[in-house]
């Protein structure tokens, strides 16, 4: 798939100019603070934009844009009401409304999906966060209470205390603490809420609400074995799997290894609240009916195509993002349904590649996630492996992975790069 990047900068430049003038509507009380939280948001907004977060491929556009055509015709109250949506190229199973009536559809979430209602409802939720300002309102919560005689008291008597000085202020910002990106829980309540009754309006499937909430409340855990993957990808008669490269050291995990083998915590999960979310969304619609209504309404044959090839993408863009770890496990995960795939066995090659120059030049934290109780045990497991490798052994583990190739795929001209590359590093 293509980025269209002349598209993607002239986007950008209309949403500029639409801020800038946003800027100067805002209220004007407590404006010079408004502006300032206001700004962080478009910080936020414009590096998604720098860094080719958000798609731009004219097929994949226009099937997402005939799905919200849909909501908007199904609602007249919202038919000219001023938002986008667009594809983003993230690995994360989310979806988000950003601000300056911008809604992204993570391909991390787009992939795990099985039809267009499911679909339909994640747009009409982030339509919904948009309808009802959520963001904007905590902004301006955020603001109010950092400018109230309370909050102003109260830093003035951390100021002039001796003693708990940082435990005081800790405690005061931890209550205080705005973070654009995240909705309250009420808030995504809400939004399920008003979600579903743009949904009921239109021709998808109600039935999408809770078959997506359902796989929102799992969506976080990996089912990779990692272990078994990496025995079997990399172990070659002339340079066999050592177990040493799986041991685990619990240092880097700050001593919290064990909850890599624990359910995560809802509060550490993407979707928290899943369960509570269903159960109210069940007893909104239980005597609701349809009476004509189906899962798909446009094409599933684009969907199943665009699905499939979101899964490359992301892969692909964690790469082009300098997180070669997160794109080898999305690869790893990949090639594990799609054996002897020239272009995710090439890839493969060139992750390693790259993690072996970074190790060399000392510059592989730059590239690469460290293993972290908030992961989930696979990614951790790989995280590992990855840390106990030397230099020499990503070298040799990388080519005999890629020479089991070389004979069907010396036609394929970026296997061939990648290969002499690792061949060259072998040899050093």
């Amino acid at each position: 798939m293509i980025q269209d990047s002349i598209a993607l900068h002239n986007l950008l430049v209309n949403y500029q100019q639409q801020f800038d003038q946003d800027l100067v509507n805002l209220p004007a009380i407590n404006k010079k603070d408004l502006s300032e939280v206001y700004r962080l948001r478009w910080k936020s907004i414009e590096e998604k934009f720098d860094k080719q977060e958000i798609f731009l491929s004219a097929s994949a556009q226009s099937y997402l844009n005939q799905i919200v055509s849909e909501i908007r015709k199904s609602n007249p109250s919202i038919s000219k009401t001023e938002f986008s949506c667009y594809f983003s190229r993230s690995y994360i199973p989310n979806a988000s409304y950003i601000g300056e009536g911008l809604i992204l559809f993570n391909m991390g979430l787009f992939q795990r999906l099985d039809n267009e209602s499911e679909v339909a409802f994640i747009l009409c939720h982030e339509i919904a966060h948009f309808l009802l300002q959520h963001a904007e309102k905590s902004m301006n919560d955020y603001v109010t209470m950092m400018n109230s005689k309370a909050t102003q008291a109260e830093l003035s008597k951390i100021k002039k205390s001796e003693y708990g000085k940082r435990e005081r202020l800790l405690n005061l910002v931890e209550g205080l603490t705005f973070d654009s990106r995240r909705h309250s829980r009420s808030h995504e309540s809400q939004a399920d809420s008003m979600a579903v009754e743009l949904l009921r309006n239109t021709r998808f499937s109600i039935s999408g609400a809770v078959t997506t909430m359902e796989k929102l409340d799992v969506i976080d855990t990996d089912t990779l074995n990692i272990a078994d993957c990496l025995a079997k990808m990399f172990n070659a008669t002339q340079y066999p799997f050592q177990k040493r490269w799986l041991s685990k050291d619990a240092g880097l995990l700050g001593g919290l290894a064990k909850l890599a083998g624990e359910e995560m915590a809802d509060s550490l999960k993407t979707h928290p609240d899943c369960k509570k979310r269903i159960e109210l969304l069940r007893n909104q619609m239980k005597d609701w009916r349809q009476t004509t209504s189906s899962n798909f309404i446009l094409d599933s044959v684009r969907f199943v195509n665009l699905r499939d090839d979101f899964r490359y993408e992301t892969a692909e863009y964690a790469y082009i993002d300098k997180n070669y770890t997160r794109s080898l496990f999305l690869t790893m995960e990949l090639i594990n349904a799609k054996p002897g795939d020239a272009y995710l066995v090439t890839h493969i090659g060139k992750l390693l590649n790259g993690l072996y120059i970074g190790q060399k030049t000392h510059t592989l934290g730059k590239v690469i996630d460290y293993p972290s109780p908030g992961n989930q045990p696979n990614y951790n497991l790989l995280l590992q492996f990855v840390q106990n490798l030397y230099l020499d052994e990503i070298a040799g583990i990388n080519y005999y992975f890629l020479l089991r190739y070389q004979s069907q795929m010396s036609a394929y001209t970026p296997f061939r790069r990648v290969f002499s590359d690792s061949e060259r590093f072998f040899h050093d």
